[in-house]
């Protein structure tokens, strides 16, 4: 029994010490905070995985938008890849026709290009974003132009 305790006693103070330590820690699991409701319509949480410094030059993010939630038009200095990892989504970029986004898609948007992402109008959509440089809003999408699309998109 007593030496039960001595590996029980330090095992948790390894496990103490592997999670104080200097690692660079994140979670996928985690939900993150609640975007400020500036440039979307609807419910956001963002997860920073990973930031950009000195030693990366991008950044990773989860993203989950609920139902019927949509980002504004937009662009960004760099590319961007948006992988799909649970929900549904829908994705437009300026002058082309919308598609759904479904889980396993992964999306490539060139730098400067002018586009939108967002739920779908009765699921909640997570992607993963990978990008650097900044983001540029360029135009709010209203709900009925969502709307529009949505239903469009509705069979797929």
């Amino acid at each position: 029994m007593k030496s039960f305790l001595i590996v029980l006693i330090t095992l948790f103070s390894l496990g103490t010490y592997a999670q104080t330590s200097e690692y660079k820690l994140s979670s996928y699991f985690e939900e993150g905070f609640k975007a400020p409701n500036v440039n979307y319509i609807g419910e956001a949480w963002l997860n920073p995985l990973i930031r950009s410094d000195e030693s990366l030059s991008f950044n990773i993010t989860k993203a989950t938008f609920k139902a019927n939630s949509t980002l504004n038009w937009h662009k960004h200095t760099a590319p961007q890849v948006l992988i799909i990892v649970a929900g549904k989504g829908y994705y437009q970029e300026r002058g082309k026709d919308p598609v759904t986004m479904k889980v396993g898609d992964v999306i490539t948007c060139d730098k400067e290009t002018e586009h939108w992402h967002a739920s779908s109008k009765d699921q909640d959509v997570t992607y993963l974003a990978i990008y650097s440089g900044e983001t540029i809003w360029t135009e709010v999408l209203s709900q009925e132009d969502y709307d529009t699309v949505a239903q469009a998109l509705k069979s797929n």
